[in-house]
């Protein structure tokens, strides 16, 4: 699937690179690094969807990068991958658990990091039709923040076959440090649905 999948990403994580002002080498190094985790993340059945990814994760290649973000935390108490771990080793917690990542937007202008500076008008979505079928086990959709739940539903879910649209989405708080006014123990307990519907 990873290598399918190349032919897609590549070109749009060069151009988003581009447009958020960064080389287009940049989206091809991103592009590569999520391509080696669909390779690691093939039987997955729980699929953690963001909105786009922001500066710093572009520039260090990796999802969530952002110190301040919780992500990784919430994912060390969920599924072992702290963000104490390698990059790698968290990519590989996460593969025991069953759980992928990717985001919705392949590309789009936003200022900065923040989903609320994203333009509706220039996002290109991802290719979830392709993914999904690649990824027939996938059971469950997680939305990391109600941005990328509004943008899956009005931009992706339309497009798909009646059976991707059954496929349960459920959104969960984001874990930016932008959304901080939730304590850390309440994002936690609505996180624990991405654990607790792992089918092993």
């Amino acid at each position: 699937a990873g290598v399918v999948l190349a032919d897609i990403l590549v070109p749009q994580g060069m151009a988003y690179a581009e447009l958020a002002g960064l080389p287009p080498v940049t989206g091809l190094y991103t592009s590569l690094a999520c391509l080696v985790g669909y390779a690691l993340m093939g039987p997955s059945r729980v699929l953690v969807l963001g909105s786009l990814p922001g500066r710093v994760s572009l520039r260090e290649r990796q999802y969530y990068a952002q110190p301040r973000n919780d992500f990784w935390k919430i994912m060390g108490a969920l599924a072992g991958a702290s963000p104490d771990l390698a990059y790698a080793d968290r990519l590989e917690a996460l593969k025991a658990q069953r759980i992928a990542l990717w985001d919705v937007c392949a590309s789009a202008r936003r200022p900065g990091s923040l989903d609320s500076s994203i333009s509706h008008a220039s996002v290109v979505t991802n290719d979830f039709a392709a993914f999904l079928s690649s990824h027939g086990q996938i059971r469950l959709i997680c939305f990391n923040g109600r941005k990328a739940a509004e943008l899956y539903r009005r931009l992706v879910l339309p497009g798909l076959p009646g059976l991707m649209q059954a496929i349960r989405c459920e959104t969960l708080p984001s874990t930016s440090p932008a959304h901080a006014a939730m304590r850390f123990e309440e994002k936690l307990a609505r996180w624990s649905i991405v654990r607790g519907d792992c089918i092993r």
